[in-house]
């Protein structure tokens, strides 16, 4: 049995995305949860909020370090003649791990870009599908490690082949939007960029008929989107905020689900799709930093007092909401319930 892969995708930038899934992390590994959060963004900012400077240099540069310690020495081996290197999990929490990112990954772009053709071939796939499920067995190989319940995947905002391949290693996907045109117009993008990866990788699963090592379905599961306020200005008019907001719901479900008669709510507060309207919590951002952790894991010995330890209250109602949600949505069994 494989661990469900949820992954955080859109196209856009500046919409909070790397922030969502460092927060649900936490929030599910309070929740009881062993999760595996797993960075395939070139830039590596998920592995930047989760360690610190000292950790990175030691993890990017030191030659000491073991193979596998990050995603990029994972699949290194694939880009001359060896095969997959087991992932070596950085641990944040007994229960909250992660595989780390790095930069040289967007070097593995044009090995990437290169196997989907050839996956259509007709002799000679072992390497072709191996590449491509890449991510998807390294993420494997790291729940079973710790015995993950959920794998929690940042990617970059872009549709190239990394979130091509990390799509197909995705069981669920949670759209992470701002009430901008940006926004909108990124939906009209990503929602057919998505029907086109899952049918083309449908397409090469047929071609594989060797069996040698299991493939990720490439379900691709859109379960809803979370509006963010990252991107709002202090300065942009109420009016203009509330004209893009709630032109969301029909958007994403045109765009992104697919359909074509459904009536769309006016508001993303009344539509089932939506998962969670957040707030920035502006004033919290750098104190979390600082202190890396949560915004809703701030103490007063960390300065949350007053209004601020207030706001710290409200965000982890609002996290807590939405992962509830996710449990829902992508059938993630609750720790009290197993046996």
């Amino acid at each position: 049995m494989t661990t469900p892969v949820l992954t955080f995708f859109n196209n856009k930038g500046g919409v909070g995305k790397t922030s969502l899934v460092y927060h649900l992390a936490w929030m599910l590994a309070g929740m009881g949860h062993r999760v595996l959060a797993c960075d395939l963004d070139p830039q590596a900012n998920l592995t930047s909020a989760f360690l610190d400077e000292n950790k990175l240099d030691t993890l990017w540069n030191d030659p000491a370090v073991p193979p596998g310690s990050t995603v990029f020495s994972c699949v290194a081996p694939l880009t001359e003649v060896g095969d997959i290197c087991p992932p070596v999990l950085q641990e944040i929490l007994p229960n909250l791990q992660l595989i780390a990112g790095d930069l040289q990954l967007a070097g593995f772009e044009d090995q990437l870009s290169g196997e989907w053709p050839a996956a259509l071939g007709t002799e000679n796939l072992y390497r072709p599908f191996r590449i491509l499920s890449a991510f998807w067995t390294i993420m494997q190989m790291g729940a079973k490690q710790m015995g993950a319940s959920v794998i929690l995947a940042d990617v970059g905002p872009n549709l190239g082949a990394i979130n091509r391949s990390a799509l197909i290693a995705t069981d669920y996907v949670v759209v992470p939007l701002a009430a901008d045109l940006f926004s909108l117009q990124g939906m009209r993008n990503l929602g057919p960029t998505l029907r086109r990866w899952r049918s083309g990788w449908e397409d090469r699963k047929k071609q594989y008929t060797q069996g040698k090592f299991p493939l990720p379905t490439g379900a691709m599961d859109t379960i809803g989107y979370v509006v963010q306020q990252h991107s709002v200005r202090l300065d942009r008019p109420v009016k203009a905020y509330d004209r893009w907001i709630n032109k969301i719901p029909a958007e994403y479900a045109v765009s992104i689900v697919g359909y074509t008669n459904r009536v769309a709510p006016i508001a993303p507060q009344l539509d089932p799709l939506c998962l969670a309207e957040l707030k920035h919590y502006r004033s919290l951002v750098p104190m979390a930093q600082e202190n890396r952790k949560p915004i809703f894991n701030l103490t007063s010995a960390d300065g949350a007092i007053g209004s601020h330890a207030t706001a710290v209250a409200k965000a982890a109602d609002d996290f807590r909401e939405l992962a509830r949600k996710i449990e829902i949505k992508a059938r993630l069994i609750r720790p009290t319930q197993v046996d």
